[in-house]
This record gives structure tokens, C-alpha cells and sequence, in this order.
């Protein structure tokens, strides 16, 4: 048997049972809702039903055809490596937790919002449904191109949640808020209030000063293209490309710098002549990279 974790339940009467590295335990789990059920109390007829399947399976062998294993077999008998052996197993908890650096389970407590296509696999009985933020907020993103395209889920179950294997981040807000980049946005819970936001400071000539802010108390998982770095700008002036801007406290002061003379040499070949500052107590997220590099002419 491979490590403590969840495994199918071998008496076949629920979908998983603990297994805590030695012995199975009483703790079971259904459609993602977990509860007690002791070991061998099995319907009555089980026995039955298994020995009819153990005569199938020899019915089979008599028949020169391949045969079967017994329902209520270990699934996981002769396999090996760290795909079996709980390497990879859940991690469990309610709510928001993390898989691994790139990868989300939401164990559903309460409704909570989702970048579209983000889900990679679910389990239970869960809801999907698209959600605008109303007219208003369409409209902001149809003229302001910041993209937070979101989806409501709801139900009962576990919800995985991926983005183009980007690094996962998870922030707990209390009477708090966030101003983060709408892309790098992959769930939230559905009590924090989110809108579209022009960065104090900007102008329409800049382009793309808009970003998505979070308010209220709740949790909000954001996504990296790679390790980020946390700046704090009360120790100095911090100026930051828009494209690899991720986040920052609300309450920093913000503006916009040009660098037109630079405009060559600051940056990733972007073209990019403005970066955004910040100043005050606070921090600043981030990443890595700016993005796919935009092609020159020449």
C-alpha cells in the first residue's frame, strides 16, 4: 500500500477512504464531503455480489479468456514510483490551498469567483456559471482591455485551478485591499467587492493604466510567471514596467515616469517609455518577466 493519504475505498462503499499509512481508517469522503463510516459494515448482500463476481472471473479463466480481478481489489497493487507512492497526493483542507507552486484546490465552503478556463479538474457535484460583474464593469473592461473575465462557482466538491503553469499565490485580505493585474488574478472568494480601476496618476496617453481592485475580507490567489520579488517602496522610490507589475497595497502613492530618452534600453525590447512609481508604506509585487516580447520592425 503507498503512503497516508486518500485512496479508493477498498470495500467499495464510498468513493474514498483514509488510508494513514498502516491501516485504513474510518474517515471516508463522498463527492468531496467527508464523514465517518466504520470499517466492515458492508451491506449484506456484498458478499454475494462478490462472490458472483469471483465465479465470473473464473467462468472467464475456463473460458481461455483473461481473467479478472475480484471487485473490491487493490487498485494501486504492483504499481510504483512517486505517481502512486503519495508523492503527489492532495493537500488537504477547506478553502483555498495550494497543490504545489502551480496548482489550486478550492475545497468549496462558500461560492467563490475563478478566472474562465482556469479549471483543470474537479470533483463533486459543482456549478459553474460565467459572470460579468454587471454592466458597468463590462463596459470599463471593454474600453480599459483589462482583462478579468470570471466565472462563479458553487456547489459542493474540490475545484483545481491552473493558469498556463504560472506560479500560485495565495493572499488573505481583512478590511483590506489589493490593486493587482486583471491576468494575474486566477480566484477570489466572492465576499471581497472587485472593480476596474484607472492607477492614480495615469493618463489615457500611457495606455493601459488599469488595473483590478480587490476590497473588503476574503482570500485572493494570484498567479507569477515565475518567482516574484516583493519591493518596499517606504525604503525608496520604486518604479516598475507595467508589464511585469503584478500588485501592490493599496494607500501607496502611485504616478507615472517617462523615460522617452531610455525608451531603448529600459525594459525588454517592449518599446515601453513609461513605468509606474510608487511611494509610501506598502509593498509592490513582481514578476520575472514582462510577458511574450512584442517583435521590432528592422
Amino acid at each position: 500500500m503507498s503512503a497516508a493519504g486518500w485512496h479508493p475505498d477498498p470495500e467499495g462503499r464510498h468513493e474514498y477512504r483514509y488510508w494513514d499509512g498502516s491501516v485504513w481508517t474510518e474517515h471516508v469522503s463522498n463527492q468531496g464531503n467527508q464523514s465517518v463510516s466504520p470499517l466492515g459494515a458492508a451491506p449484506a448482500d456484498t458478499g454475494a455480489a462478490a462472490g458472483a463476481a469471483g465465479g465470473f472471473a473464473q467462468q472467464q479463466g475456463g473460458g481461455g479468456l483473461t481473467p479478472q480481478p475480484a471487485v473490491g481489489g487493490d487498485p494501486w497493487s504492483g504499481l510504483s514510483g512517486d505517481l502512486v507512492d503519495g508523492t503527489f497526493s492532495e493537500v488537504e483542507g477547506i478553502g483555498p490551498q495550494k497543490q504545489n507552486s502551480r496548482l489550486l484546490r478550492v475545497r468549496i465552503a462558500e461560492p467563490f469567483m475563478a478566472k474562465q478556463g482556469a479549471m483543470v479538474a474537479y470533483q463533486g457535484n459543482v456549478d459553474f456559471q460565467y459572470s460579468g460583474g454587471g454592466a458597468a464593469k463590462f463596459l470599463k473592461k471593454a474600453l480599459t482591455g483589462e482583462g478579468l473575465s470570471l466565472m462563479g462557482v458553487s456547489g459542493q466538491g474540490d475545484v483545481f485551478l491552473a493558469d498556463t503553469g504560472k506560479h500560485v499565490h495565495i493572499l488573505k485580505i481583512e478590511n483590506g485591499g489589493l490593486s493587482v493585474n486583471g491576468n494575474a488574478v486566477l480566484a477570489f472568494s466572492s465576499s471581497l467587492d472587485w472593480n476596474v480601476e484607472r492607477v492614480k496618476g495615469g493618463s489615457m496617453v500611457a495606455g493601459g493604466l488599469f488595473n483590478t481592485t480587490l476590497r473588503g475580507t476574503g482570500w485572493v490567489a494570484i498567479t507569477t510567471d515565475g518567482e516574484p520579488v516583493v519591493l518596499n517602496p517606504a525604503e525608496a522610490a520604486t518604479y516598475a514596467d507595467a508589464n511585469a507589475l503584478i500588485a501592490w497595497s493599496l494607500g501607496l502613492q502611485t504616478s507615472i515616469k517617462s523615460s522617452f530618452t531610455a525608451g531603448s534600453l529600459i525594459g525588454r525590447g517592449s518599446g515601453e517609455a513609461f513605468q509606474v512609481a510608487f511611494q509610501g508604506p506598502g509593498f509592490v509585487i513582481v514578476q520575472p518577466s514582462e510577458g511574450p516580447q512584442v517583435p521590432t520592425a528592422g
